[in-house]
């Protein structure tokens, strides 16, 4: 009899429930009745807590399409990992001792770069485990495509798509904000999809002048229009040559939402154009 546990970690996003299906699949395939598996609920919360359930085939069923995560999720930061909990517990020793109380052979994460770490110091500390690649931002290293990727590209895709028709009617500039505070895949990915004009990433600083060069030169040319896929992470030239401590003190009084509304401000007093923002998710 192999026993196998799922844990889900960190933000949820589409496919999490799809690849869990998928693993339990091919285990019920493979094992058939010499298999049991048991979903850890709300992450590494679970794991350390003991808090678990017992799962069937049928707990499987119809899960193929739903968002979200079945077994729920938490944030539980790496960093903290080794510091005991406000009791006093020793959360990495909990979660090696519920590991061997069940008896598992091996223990399948499904998470991001933060779980990706804890789940490699779980598995220093001689547990056995296989880590699932999950995040909208594809940024995992060693692998072409993280799950939920597409997902979301999709929808930012349809959205700057969407957007057209009424940029176009008024004659507006629309900064279109996609997620990706560190990596600008997922709004690289969405801009081309979506026929943005200018994409702006976080790996790339911006020069303001050439944005609003680029947005004048579009209006000259009678195009109507212009459409912007920002990174929340996008950054300028300026910011981008600041050390680490002069941009966070300038982080620590920033006037605006996000970086999408400095540059509609910037925008709009450089053009005289009508920018309006949208922020998606």
């Amino acid at each position: 009899m192999k026993r196998v546990g799922f844990l889900t970690s960190g933000g949820d996003c589409q496919a999490l429930n799809a690849t869990m299906r998928g693993v339990a699949k091919s285990l019920y395939n493979k094992l058939g009745s010499d298999v049991e598996i048991f979903g850890f609920e709300e992450g590494y919360r679970g794991l350390i807590y003991n808090q678990y359930r017992h799962m069937t085939a049928r707990d499987f069923g119809g899960i193929l399409t739903k968002g979200g995560t079945i077994l729920g999720s938490s944030r539980q930061s790496f960093k903290n990992m080794r510091t005991p909990d406000e009791n006093g517990l020793d959360k990495v020793a909990a979660m090696k001792e519920n590991y061997r109380k069940l008896n598992l052979d091996c223990l399948v994460i499904l998470g991001g770069n933060g779980t990706e770490k804890s789940a490699n110091l779980l598995r220093e500390e001689g547990l056995n485990i296989i880590h699932l690649p999950k995040t909208i931002d594809n940024d995992i290293w060693g692998t072409d495509m993280t799950f939920g990727f597409q997902s979301a590209a999709d929808i930012a895709t349809d959205c700057i798509d969407c957007i057209h028709t009424t940029a176009a009617s008024h004659g507006r500039v629309f900064i279109v904000e996609v997620m990706g505070h560190k990596v600008g895949w997922l709004t690289l990915h969405a801009g081309i999809g979506g026929g943005a004009d200018i994409v702006l990433i976080p790996e790339i600083p911006y020069d303001i002048n050439k944005v609003c060069d680029a947005i004048e030169k579009r209006t000259k040319a009678k195009k109507g229009f212009t459409i912007l896929a920002v990174a929340e992470g996008a950054i300028s030239k300026e910011d981008a040559a600041l050390s680490k401590k002069e941009y966070k003190a300038k982080m620590a009084n920033y006037p605006y939402p996000s970086v999408s509304y400095e540059l509609a401000e910037l925008i709009q007093k450089r053009t005289g154009a009508d920018v309006r923002v949208t922020v998606p998710g």
